[in-house]
């Protein structure tokens, strides 16, 4: 044994390399997170992928975006509009997270996550500390903009969906089908 060992040095060093990086530093990236977050929507597992969501900062960048978009030549309306936001975000994340979980739970089409696109956001991530981001378009030609930080708690959690409103707008002529829908 100690033969093919030394034989073998170099393959033996590499596995070793390979396994101590995939033991003790891939569980804490980014990374690991969106994959953890795809087998949980996979296995119909809806509070187990609400996991990797903060749903509270989620509902606040985009009500942001919204105003910001919106109002953005009138000073007083933005201010109206961000006071609102942040009154009524926590009640908008619990409603948008028992929405989530639902879905994701019903197997919903609208809430998975496509292979292709988990592997680009995956090859396209970029981490600074403990912040991470990635931006793709995937195969419907919508592009995303997603962006992660590390909790208190040591846990990757998307904070933030930039161009959301597209996805509100695809969400809700989807909605409107299966409602018209006989």
């Amino acid at each position: 044994m100690f033969r093919f060992v030394l034989r073998h040095f170099t393959a033996v060093l590499i596995v070793a390399a390979v396994a101590g990086w995939a033991l003790f530093y891939l569980p804490g990236t980014p990374s690991w997170t969106v994959l953890r977050m795809k087998q949980a929507i996979d296995a119909r597992d809806g509070d187990g992928a609400s996991r990797y969501v903060d749903f509270e900062s989620v509902v606040k960048h985009a009500g942001y975006e919204m105003v910001r978009k919106q109002g953005a030549s009138d000073p007083l309306s933005a201010m109206i509009g961000n006071a609102a936001i942040d009154l009524f975000a926590k009640p908008m994340a619990q409603i948008t997270q028992a929405w989530a979980v639902k879905k994701v739970d019903d197997g919903a089409r609208e809430v998975q996550m496509p292979g292709a696109a988990v592997a680009a956001s995956i090859v396209l991530l970029h981490r600074n500390g403990d912040t991470a981001f990635t931006d793709f378009k995937d195969n419907k030609g919508q592009e995303w903009e997603i962006h992660m930080a590390r909790g208190e708690d040591g846990e990757w959690r998307v904070t933030e969906i930039k161009n959301i409103e597209q996805l509100l707008q695809k969400l809700q002529r989807d909605q409107a089908k299966h409602l018209n829908a006989p």
